[in-house]
């Protein structure tokens, strides 16, 4: 891929442009942290459900995938029961999640695990199996990828994506290919839980850029001349 490089300037041309970019990125430094403060207040709600998990462990259930944490963030890795292998881009951002970043999370009490709808079979015999650093579990048979909007299938539960139903988007005039599919269609996200007084509640959920923009590594090619290169 051909990529196009800035303009080359002196040293005071280079200055003079920097002061004017950290002038707008001030500005915006606020509102990160005004968004930041807000996502911590967001209203949780109690999980009811009794979900169960196929892993390495056996079956498992949603307060057990916490292991002794406080906090739980589960990746919805794309893994149709039907398809042969797990979604490339979410085994790619799963290769991004290095042991290191894993460690620190757990040091502040966050366990991070992936769920799939695919069998546990399937995602022992993935490519992406061996290269992961963290827990992988199958949700294959239960209604959690459903509940929480990460398989839409109309035919199991009403579709709704990135926190509107069908009829709203249908009706904003601009229908999305995937609320309309025939088939099932998965979604790539990230929902956060955490344990109070032997509850276990949902904080928050994100999805596809959402996810993207979570990347600690996609953050920090943000900073580079040639961005993300995807």
């Amino acid at each position: 891929m051909l990529m196009v490089l800035p303009q080359v300037v002196s040293r005071d041309q280079w200055l003079t442009a920097r002061r004017e970019l950290l002038a707008r990125e001030e500005q915006l430094s606020p509102q990160h942290a005004a968004v930041s403060a807000a996502r911590r207040r967001l209203p949780m709600v109690r999980i009811q459900k009794d979900y169960v998990f196929d892993g390495e462990r056996g079956r498992v259930t949603l307060p057990e995938l916490f292991e002794g944490c406080r906090q739980l963030i589960v990746f919805h890795f794309m893994f149709d029961p039907a398809w042969d292998d797990a979604c490339p881009s979410c085994s790619a951002f799963s290769g991004r999640l290095h042991p290191g970043l894993l460690a620190a999370m757990r040091a502040r009490d966050t366990a991070f695990v992936a769920v799939s709808r695919a069998s546990l079979a399937k995602l022992k015999a993935s490519r992406g199996w061996q290269r992961r650093h963290f827990p992988w579990y199958s949700s294959f048979g239960s209604d959690f990828n459903y509940d929480f909007h990460v398989t839409l299938d109309e035919r199991v539960a009403p579709v709704m994506y990135n926190f509107e139903s069908k009829e709203e988007i249908l009706a904003a005039g601009s229908p999305i290919e995937l609320v309309v599919s025939e088939i099932p269609v998965e979604i790539v996200g990230l929902s956060c839980f955490i344990q109070d007084k032997g509850s276990v509640f949902h904080t928050y959920s994100t999805y596809d850029r959402g996810v993207e923009e979570l990347s600690q590594a996609d953050s920090l090619l943000e900073l580079t001349a040639l961005g993300r290169q995807a």
